[in-house]
C-alpha cells in the first residue's frame, strides 16, 4: 500500500495520508522482523520435518531471501527518502528525519531499488505459499499443519 510513482507524486499533499500509512507500516515490519531474527537467535529452532534434501536447501534460501527483503525493503525506502531530503512519517511519533544529507539523485536510485525489491517481496512471499499448499495438499507431509502452535 503506497502512492508510488514519481516523487512529486508520492510527496504531494494529496496523497498525505496513504504515504504515511505506508511509512508507518513499513517501520512497523521493519521493527517485528528485526525482532523476530533476534528471537529466532535466541530460542530453539524447530526440527524440520522430513523431506528431500533439495525441498529443504530451498526452503531455507527462500526463507533467506524473505528475511533479507524484509530488512532491505524498508531499510532502502528510509535511505532513499532520507537521501531525497524527506522525513519519514510514524503515525504514533510524527516525523523523523532526514537524518543523511541530502544526495537526491542517490536517493531517487535508492527509491526505485526499494520499489523492486517491493514487488520481490510479492513474487517470493507467493512462491513460499505456493510451496506450503503443496507440501498439504499434494504431497501431505504435515509441514504446513507443523507451523501452527501446539496446542497445550
Amino acid at each position: 500500500m503506497g502512492p508510488g510513482g514519481s516523487e512529486e507524486r508520492v510527496y504531494s499533499s494529496a496523497n498525505d495520508f496513504s504515504r504515511q500509512i505506508h511509512e508507518t507500516l513499513g517501520i512497523s515490519v521493519l521493527a517485528i522482523v528485526l525482532l523476530r531474527i533476534l528471537w529466532r537467535l535466541q530460542d530453539r529452532v524447530p526440527e524440520d520435518p522430513p523431506m528431500r534434501p533439495w525441498m529443504m536447501y530451498s526452503s531455507k534460501l527462500v526463507h533467506l531471501v524473505l528475511y533479507g527483503l524484509l530488512v532491505a525493503t524498508p531499510v532502502t525506502a528510509i535511505v532513499g527518502a532520507w537521501l531525497e531530503g524527506h522525513p519519514l512519517t510514524v503515525l504514533a511519533f510524527g516525523n523523523l528525519g532526514p537524518m543523511l544529507s541530502k544526495a537526491h539523485d542517490l536517493g531517487q536510485s535508492i527509491a526505485r531499488i526499494h520499489t523492486i525489491l517491493g514487488d520481490a517481496i510479492l513474487w517470493v512471499a507467493g512462491l513460499h505459499a505456493a510451496a506450503a499448499l503443496f507440501h498439504h495438499f499434494i504431497l501431505r507431509d504435515g509441514l504446513l499443519v507443523s507451523m501452527l502452535p501446539r496446542r497445550q
